[in-house]
């Protein structure tokens, strides 16, 4: 629904009956406030009164808040249940300046970084554009992901924001694209479908880049103290095209092919299964609430990787720190959890089997040391 159309009102107190005893009603700039006593489980009630609250125009949650005195505002202890209504919209209000000022930026912060791969002398702003082709292949692998979650969360209904570019003054220029999840999601099904876009559609965009980068001219090796090391679908796609990695006389291969190496990178990232990143999505929408079994597994495993390539295969001190952190980073996403949907419809085989593939496609871009520093 846009912000433009006009807005139902909220559903009637009378709506709720038997479900959630209504004592009192606000509203403030569009959002609707029931205050009372829910006389179902909060899940229950949830599943009911959702497509009450959309077909109005509304997102819904049911709460709790503190007790206030209604004169000062002032706490007076105990708390009270409230279904918060919040205006629902899947369409983009106005031009989204702030997603436009942060591409302009990471346009620029990826140029800087592709015309240092490049080996371009900065000191001169018009070599700026020397990096262009590296800054617009990081641009498409990232931007095409995230546009597949957007896509399809436009297609469910589910309100979502356009794509934020990170800039970031690295190697790559970028931290990476995000897009905000504002609506519930309503059942499994449209879970599975927006969390497996991204990883999809950014692979696919990954591909192709990776390609034409292995059909561009080697470039002399940058000044960037550095080295990555190539997961196994770049080996695939290098073998598939007859194109080589490794060249004599100490040029590497065209920047470009480090922009596909990115896009895996963050594909295997996004689909470690856990919390709300895409993997994490597709675990719940796959399994269920077994979700939280497995979300506990990662971390485990990540540190597990860490102490091994500590111990054992005695790796570089930033690949072992790589995997602790993230194992840090999956315990605050294990205990925060994936999306919620509203219903529990189990998935058809077909989208199972579709997820089984991506995170099997998601560990080609797996690689247990993806870089080393350099050290003069």
């Amino acid at each position: 629904m846009d912000d433009s159309e006009p807005r139902a009102e909220g559903p009637p107190p009378e709506a709720f009956a038997g479900l959630f005893r209504v004592a009192e009603v606000t509203a403030d700039d569009g959002q609707l406030r029931y205050y009372g006593e829910p006389l179902v489980s909060g899940e229950r009630l949830e599943r009911r009164l959702w497509p009450v609250f959309r077909d109005r125009g509304y997102e819904v949650r049911l709460t709790n808040e503190p007790r206030r005195d209604p004169l000062t505002g002032v706490e007076t202890g105990g708390r009270r249940y409230v279904l918060v209504a919040t205006p629902r919209s899947t369409g983009i209000d106005g031009v989204p300046w702030t997603n436009l000022l942060f591409a302009a930026l990471t346009v620029l912060s990826t140029l800087v970084a592709g015309s240092r791969w490049y080996g371009a002398d900065l000191s001169d702003p018009t070599n700026l554009l020397t990096g262009w082709p590296f800054a617009l292949a990081v641009l498409s692998v990232l931007g095409v992901h995230e546009l597949g979650h957007y896509a399809l969360s436009r297609y469910h209904g589910v309100d979502a924001s356009l794509p934020y570019f990170i800039p970031l003054p690295n190697v790559i220029g970028t931290m990476g694209a995000v897009i905000r999840m504002r609506g519930r999601m309503p059942d499994r099904k449209s879970l599975f479908d927006i969390g497996v876009a991204g990883p999809l559609a950014g692979l696919i965009a990954t591909c192709v880049v990776t390609v034409v980068g292995l059909y561009l001219d080697p470039v002399p090796e940058p000044a960037i103290p550095i080295t990555f090391n190539y997961p196994p679908l770049v080996q695939i796609l290098a073998d598939l095209t007859g194109q080589p990695l490794t060249y004599p006389g100490g040029d590497v291969v065209n920047p470009v092919v480090f922009a596909g190496w990115v896009g895996m990178f963050v594909t295997f990232l996004n689909l470690i299964p856990v919390g709300q990143l895409d993997g994490g999505h597709l675990v719940r929408a796959m399994v269920g609430k077994r979700h939280e079994t497995v979300g506990a597994l990662v971390p485990a495993a990540l540190f597990g990787l860490a102490a091994y390539l500590y111990y054992v295969r005695e790796a570089a001190f930033n690949a072992v720190f790589l995997w602790v952190l993230w194992g840090v980073f999956t315990l605050g996403f294990a205990y925060a959890g994936p999306a919620t949907p509203i219903y529990e419809d189990g998935l058809d085989a077909k989208r199972t089997a579709l997820g089984i593939v991506t995170f099997g496609l998601g560990a080609l871009c797996f690689t247990p040391v993806p870089f080393e520093l350099v050290m003069p």
